[in-house]
């Protein structure tokens, strides 16, 4: 390849910023605790993330842990933390990111007249001398510095100019112009970026950025456009999880790139193959189900019911799909294990589903597979994942489900007996309801007491078909504002809710103590 030929390699290149653990967790019940975020953390590195926001280190002692504790971990990804235009902010993040071998410190402050005026209540002068400030303190840390605009797509031009020029003048190395509340279109949003390419003297010592919100379902059209402006990364996340309307989808951008490479000739280095996985692992940990039509991942991506598309199907994939359900990661689940399968054939399968477990969750896991087989005579790739999801990164857990037996019927009455260990320490409960279920969540509610927690949602699916699918239940509880979702697998219903319900409580616990102010 000709030097002119790797420049322009280079000059295409979109470098893929994803935050799912730190602004997707902002999303209410989303929250994850160390354990789960770590998993993600690795799985992102694995996939080709170039830059994970880990957390915001000032906003809680947790926060800051999840930071400290990712930075040690990942071997590939740039590892970012957030923080305000404070020293103080900045500080947590410099120290929470210190083992990381690559890190950047994403500093940030309203620009727009709105939010200006009403918000920091600060004058353009005063945050023009907070980005200076900010951004020359933070660039005494690491020489990758990250500066946004928050409400950017609502800043004047003039002051927005002045405000990227300052910035990159100080040291910051990208700029990030986020459409913080999903308000503009593909061509506003575009003209924005072409305008300070265009008009920002320096702009050619820094990296632009696009941060899009789906307030208007537009976040990833947005972050296309931007791109083609001129931006050369794009920040999102796994299954387009954020605040509100969420953000822009990680897996969308990315396949619309690969797919659409003649119109947006550009590359990234994510490993397309592993977005279904991350897209179910994001889905189990957080207990937000991806609707059936969701582009990429979705159940229904790949299906056709039609008959015409069928027949067009069978004579040429190509008619009706527009890319390879290989393409990314999704494979037809197939009958390979049953209750004849010993520990070596199950290991295997596992790696070729493309997950590694510990031998001490192993062996939990495999006496729970070992169960499954006796009550289920056909064993799917979707069965082992679910069982997967909910039995692994749950080995700190304060709560554990240890067994269940439930009276029901339409005679009553309607009784469970629940044995959980709390801390170790076994607690048991049996008491009434008006049904199976509501039995079951008393009983919980009487081992552990958490009068002020709420349940918001409870909801059930079949992991596979058939009348003896694995159900997988989700529980989401609300406590003084926080929203906690947790999820269950288990061939038994009953079961699965009790599983559920414990691990969203343990989120629960998990969300007060995050609350807790950081001590960094």
């Amino acid at each position: 390849m000709s030097p002119t030929d790797t420049q322009m390699n280079e000059n295409n290149r979109v470098i893929i910023f994803d935050t799912t653990l730190r602004d997707g967790e902002q999303s209410p019940g989303c929250s994850m605790n160390l354990d789960e975020k770590l998993k993600i953390a690795r799985f992102l590195d694995e996939m080709g993330v170039d830059v994970i926001e880990a957390g915001f280190p000032i906003a809680s002692q947790g926060d800051w842990e999840a930071v400290n504790e990712i930075s040690k971990v990942l071997t590939n990804s740039v590892v970012c933390g957030l923080s305000r235009a404070t020293k103080k902010d900045i500080e947590a993040s410099a120290t929470a990111l210190k083992p990381a071998h690559q890190s950047r410190i994403h500093t940030f402050i309203s620009t727009s007249p709105l939010h200006m005026k009403y918000k920091l209540q600060m004058t353009p002068e005063t945050v023009l001398e907070a980005v200076a400030e900010s951004v020359t303190f933070a660039r005494g840390f690491t020489d990758d510095v990250e500066w946004s605009a928050e409400d950017g797509s609502r800043t004047e031009e003039d002051f927005l100019c002045q405000c990227v020029e300052t910035a990159i003048k100080c040291g910051a190395t990208t700029i990030n112009i986020p459409d913080t509340v999903g308000y503009s279109t593909p061509e506003e949003y575009a003209a924005q970026i072409s305008m300070l390419m265009n008009r920002v003297p320096n702009i050619d010592k820094a990296r632009l950025s696009v941060h899009c919100h789906n307030d208007l379902g537009l976040a990833v059209a947005n972050s296309l456009a931007g791109v083609q402006a001129g931006a050369r990364q794009i920040e999102c996340t796994i299954n387009g999880i954020g605040e509100r309307a969420g953000n822009a989808a990680l897996e969308e951008i990315v396949m619309a790139i690969r797919t659409r490479n003649d119109v947006a000739p550009f590359h990234n280095n994510i490993d397309t193959t592993m977005l279904t996985r991350a897209s179910k692992m994001l889905s189990t940990t957080v207990g937000f189900n991806v609707q059936p039509n969701k582009a990429i991942v979705g159940a229904n991506a790949f299906a056709h019911e039609s008959g015409i598309h069928q027949d067009g199907m069978l004579k040429n994939a190509q008619t009706y799909e527009i890319m390879t359900p290989e393409s990314v990661g999704l494979t037809k689940s197939e009958l390979v294990l049953g209750k004849h399968s010993g520990r070596h054939a199950l290991k295997e399968k596992i790696k070729e589903l493309g997950y590694d477990i510990g031998d001490n969750a192993f062996q939990d896991f495999f006496k729970r597979f070992k169960d499954l087989a006796d009550k289920k005579k056909e064993i799917f790739d979707d069965d082992l994942v679910a069982l997967i999801d909910d039995e692994v990164g749950r080995d700190h857990d304060h709560i554990k489900f240890k067994s269940l037996q439930v009276q029901s019927g339409t005679e009553g009455p309607q009784t469970a007996e629940m044995t959980l260990a709390v801390d170790g320490e076994d607690k048991t409960a049996k008491v009434e309801g008006s049904g199976a279920v509501d039995a079951i969540f008393k009983a919980i509610r009487e081992i552990i007491p958490h009068e002020d927690a709420k349940l918001q949602l409870y909801q059930v699916h079949a992991v596979t078909g058939g009348t003896d699918a694995q159900a997988e239940v989700t529980v989401r509880l609300e406590e003084d504002g926080k929203t906690v979702t947790g999820q269950g697998a288990d061939k038994d219903t009953l079961v699965a809710s009790a599983r559920a319900y414990v691990h969203s409580l343990n989120k629960l616990v998990t969300k007060r103590q995050k609350s807790k102010p950081a001590d960094a």
